[in-house]
Formats: structure tokens, sequence, C-alpha cells
């Protein structure tokens, strides 16, 4: 069965819809876009693939999603360790940024992420860069909606910030209400 799947899942992430216009092909599976990025939807197939080979995982109970080169893992695992190497076997796959592991353990209540603790992640995201100013953008949350606002310096000092904030846990959306002078 587990064989069934990792063969069926394997061939899924082969399959994948490549424009020829978009992408160039560096070998069998390495498919790269324009600017010589991986796609998010050829990340979250090797990734999906990766768990599916690993059984020390569950693949078949972890979610999968990737944002620009963030994988967003979801599910239940079976303990931490489990969560833990789901968030490695991930964070091995050729053009993973970083991995935000959002996955609970069997038996553990999921957290909550309340709005006053994003807010406060997110500007702990936003002075982490030296490319944001965490003390010209203003940040609240209301049920997991963060609002940027404030000035950046650029228009990628501004997707740079939202970026950041979508990347922390619990965040559901971003409205990004930043000004660029």
């Amino acid at each position: 069965m587990k064989t069934m799947l990792l063969l069926s899942a394997l061939a899924l992430s082969a399959a994948l819809p490549v424009g020829a216009d978009d992408e160039k092909s560096y070998g069998s599976d390495r498919k790269m876009d324009k600017d010589g990025k991986h796609p998010d939807s050829w990340i979250t197939a090797k990734v999906k693939s990766s768990l599916l080979y690993h059984t020390s995982v569950s693949g078949l109970k972890t979610e999968v999603e990737t944002r620009d080169g963030v994988v967003i893992l979801k599910g239940e695992a079976e303990n931490q360790a489990q969560r833990e190497l789901a968030a490695e076997y991930a964070n091995g796959i050729e053009g993973v940024r970083r991995v935000d592991n959002q996955m609970t353990i069997k038996g553990e209540r999921a957290s909550m992420f309340d709005d006053a603790s994003i807010t406060a992640q997110v500007k702990a995201a936003l002075m982490s860069r030296r490319s944001t100013s965490a003390f010209q953008t203003g940040v609240k949350t209301r049920n997991g909606v963060v609002t940027l606002s404030g000035t950046a310096g650029n228009e990628a000092e501004k997707e740079l910030a939202e970026r950041l904030a979508r990347g922390v846990s619990g965040v559901k959306d971003v409205d990004n209400a930043m000004k660029v002078e």
C-alpha cells in the first residue's frame, strides 16, 4: 500500500504541468522558472514525495503548502520526534527557504494564536531584518489578520515586510497598507 502511494506521488510530482516559456529544465527533475527559482508547486510536490518516502513520518497525515519558497506543514504527528523529522525532511528539499512547522502532536490540543502574540511575532520578524524598519511599520492583528501600516523605503521593503508577516504562525492573511516613500 505504502509503495503504491509512493509511486503515485512520484509520478504526480514528475507530471506537474510545466510551461515551456516559463521554466528551464535542468535534468529530469530540476525545474526552475525564468528567475532560476523552483516554483512553489514543484517544491510542494517534492516535499510531499519526501514525506511519503520516509516511513518515520506520516506523509498521508501531513498537509504541505508552499509560498515564495516557505514550506508550511500542517497536520498531526504521532510525537515530537516525528514532527521535527517532517520539518527536517522538508528543509532538505532544494529551493526551500524556510519551514513553518504548524503540525500538532497527537493527543495535544492545538495551540491557539492570540492576536497580541501574532503582533509581537511579526514585529520580531521585522526587527530581525536590516532591510525592514520595525519602528516605522505599524502592526495590528485582528482575528489572525495582520494589517501593516507606516512607510517603506521602496517597494521591495514593503513586499518583504508582508512576506515576513505571512511567515508567522497563526497569521491567516495580511493587509499591507504601507506607503512607499
